[in-house]
């Protein structure tokens, strides 16, 4: 399989406070990838040095076989990675559809009326439909997270980063995003999710990997992983037979 993402050797400080230390993680295309980890791990930042948020001290991010360790935020958008953060911070006083219009024509280089069209295939398949002329500031959390992933979704990623998007979301809901998220899979998008809700991880994903003190402590399928002493010690307050 082709290799979409190689995040080789990186490092990243904050003052004398190392956070990611020598951290190499690929991914190939097409594969969904779960990230799990404890609190202050590293997983975000991670996500933050592949979007440009974050410059590295060290280390390479290599995307579809080119270096971008360098380039802009706007750089690596357009070029096709997108993402969604923990926290969804929409334009409140907009509409849904106006939200996700600005994504496309921001994130894909594409005039207001070409994105139209794009704009109601991706609420669509967020769910999000009969709520284009609502209020974003009036939405559920639900809806705010579909609102996330749509705007994220509307840049037309190759490669999409969902950074815990189940958070806060009760059983039912977890599963409504679940469906989603394994829709958008059959598209033949390549996914990276962290995420603390480790059965939607698993219902989904691939591999999982396991970032602890800023580095890969472990990855392979996920049953196999989640299972582990190590893991167990590390994540869930195990342990180690």
């Amino acid at each position: 399989m082709t290799v979409v993402l190689e995040t080789q050797g990186l490092r990243k400080s904050f003052g004398g406070v190392l956070v990611i230390d020598d951290l190499s993680i690929n991914v190939q295309q097409g594969e969904a990838l779960g990230i799990v980890g404890p609190n202050g791990a590293g997983k975000t930042t991670w996500f933050n040095l592949i979007t440009g948020a974050y410059t590295v001290d060290a280390g390479s991010v290599v995307f579809e076989g080119k270096d971008i360790t360098k380039l802009s935020r706007h750089e690596r958008c357009r070029g096709g990675i997108g993402r969604t953060f923990q926290i969804p911070k929409p334009f409140s006083g907009m509409t849904v559809f106006e939200n996700v219009l600005v994504g496309a024509t921001h994130g894909r280089k594409m005039s207001e009326r070409e994105s139209y069209r794009h704009c109601v295939d991706i609420l669509d398949i967020t769910g999000l439909h009969d709520k284009v002329n609502v209020l974003a500031g009036s939405l559920t959390l639900l809806d705010r997270k579909r609102l996330e992933l749509a705007r994220a979704l509307a840049t037309d990623p190759t490669l999409l980063l969902l950074d815990e998007i189940a958070g806060g979301l009760t059983e039912a809901e977890v599963q409504e995003l679940i469906d989603e998220i394994k829709k958008l899979r059959s598209t033949g998008i390549t996914i990276v999710w962290i995420e603390h809700i480790v059965h939607a991880l698993l219902a989904v994903v691939d591999r999982i990997s396991v970032i602890q003190f800023g580095r890969n402590l472990c990855e392979g399928d996920p049953h196999t992983v989640m299972n582990s002493a190590e893991v167990q010690a590390c994540y869930m307050g195990g342990t180690p037979a």
